[in-house]
């Protein structure tokens, strides 16, 4: 029984790696179309660009507000065409007086306060007050820590205008303090690889493609036509993608629009942040298991059954694997399954070295020693903690379930710091 258990576990892992090899073939392919699509749709002038309203949801945002609103007015897009729009949720810092000293400069910035009952409930109910607010006929979203490229909701518009048939379209991002610790190192080698192998793989193969929290474009048609966003979902990007798919809209993966957003710097931080990431996709994925066969859009299944093997599955493959692996060492459990699969083991740490590091070569400045190195030594500590982190969000999405218990929204901490590129 153990002998097949583990062999389960094996195959299951190996699934999951060839999946993000056929990924990563996807990420460089779409690396090099997209250039080619950006020098065509550049032959294409529009002399009326659509209005814009750019959202940026705020609670005690002072220690990276002001950085982002200069970035803000930074933007090259017609002023008579953009407003940005902050969204003071309950603040309790300086956010709405900095908003405010910006508003007074700007005409196209402005900041509204969230009102009880809708204050302080989390960034879905901040953006639907937002919206409610706004006056564009495209909305773009970004958190308060972002800094975007000048072109970049200029880029997400005109992407939105080229594709008639996409709903929604997402920009990349990257991470401005990439070189503080190891920590941030981790995460940036798992940004790159996300949005490359996972975002542009999933673009390119499957026409598939999931909302960011930030540095992204949708039509205010699409989120009018879906309600706004879910006020009980800890990962509202998620679960906003795959309402728009449902509604018969895809949505476009478009690097060229790129913001610079922070990461958390220490790890308490990071586990609070990446606990609401995964409660949130656990969230989705039982949602629309429970309506799995009214989904009109047949790809969805694809998402979806890609999130219970991630979060299910292939977890149950992990935890396995490593129990019958462990339990062998101290108490000399000998399967013949083991010392078979132990060299195939090592081949998929390799691959998953050899994978990251040809993904960051498509990112300039990205293929050095500390970098490679830092992979090397990624499989063995972060993507562990990884699974910890996963095991302690299903234990507590099975307990809000059970005990019908309230969702609590997490802002996540910044840190005050100089541009790091």
């Amino acid at each position: 029984m153990a002998e097949v258990l583990y062999l389960s576990s094996f195959y299951i892992i190996w699934f999951i790696l060839l999946y993000y090899i056929f990924l990563m073939q996807g990420g460089f392919l779409h690396a090099l179309q997209f250039r080619r699509l950006e020098k065509e749709w550049n032959f294409i002038t529009k002399r009326v660009v659509p209005r814009v309203s750019v959202l940026i949801p705020a609670h005690n945002e002072e220690v990276v507000i002001r950085q982002t609103l200069t970035a803000m007015a930074r933007l090259r897009y017609p002023k008579t065409e953009l407003e940005v729009i902050v969204i003071n949720d309950n603040s309790s810092d300086r956010t709405g007086a900095i908003c405010e000293e910006f508003a007074a400069q700007y005409t196209f910035i402005r900041c509204i306060t969230t009102k009880p009952p809708f204050a302080g409930r989390g960034k879905s109910s901040a953006l639907n007050q937002g919206l409610a607010a706004a006056t564009g006929e495209i909305i773009a979203i970004y958190d308060a820590d972002n800094e975007p490229e000048p072109d970049a909701v200029y880029k997400l518009a005109m992407a939105l205008v080229h594709d008639e048939k996409a709903g929604a379209v997402v920009g990349k991002f990257r991470v401005i303090n990439a070189t503080r610790n190891l920590l941030t190192r981790f995460i940036n080698i798992e940004t790159i690889c996300f949005q490359w192998m996972a975002q542009a793989g999933r673009w390119y193969w499957l026409k598939l493609c999931t909302i960011p929290g930030t540095n992204f474009a949708i039509r205010r048609s699409v989120l009018e036509q879906l309600g706004g966003w879910d006020v009980d979902a800890l990962s509202e990007d998620t679960e906003l993608s795959l309402r728009v798919y449902d509604l018969g809209y895809h949505i476009r993966f478009y690097p060229g629009a790129v913001t610079w957003e922070q990461e958390p710097e220490n790890w308490k931080v990071w586990w609070k942040q990446r606990t609401r990431w995964a409660r949130g996709n656990l969230y989705v994925l039982l949602k629309y298991l429970a309506n799995f066969r009214s989904l009109r859009v047949k790809r969805l299944y694809f998402d979806i059954v890609y999130l219970y093997f991630t979060y299910i599955v292939f977890l149950a493959g992990i935890l396995i694997s490593h129990g019958i692996f462990l339990y062998g060492l101290l108490f000399g459990l000998q399967l013949p399954a083991v010392r078979i699969t132990f060299w195939f083991m090592v081949l998929a740490y390799l691959l998953f070295v050899v994978e990251a590091a040809l993904t960051i070569t498509i990112e300039q400045k990205q293929l050095t020693l500390k970098n490679i190195l830092t992979i090397l030594i990624m499989y063995f500590t972060y993507s562990q903690v990884w699974i910890g982190l996963v095991v302690y969000a299903l234990y507590l999405e099975i307990k809000r379930v059970l005990f019908k218990q309230e969702v609590r929204w997490y802002k996540t901490s910044r840190f005050q710091q100089p541009k790091d590129m």
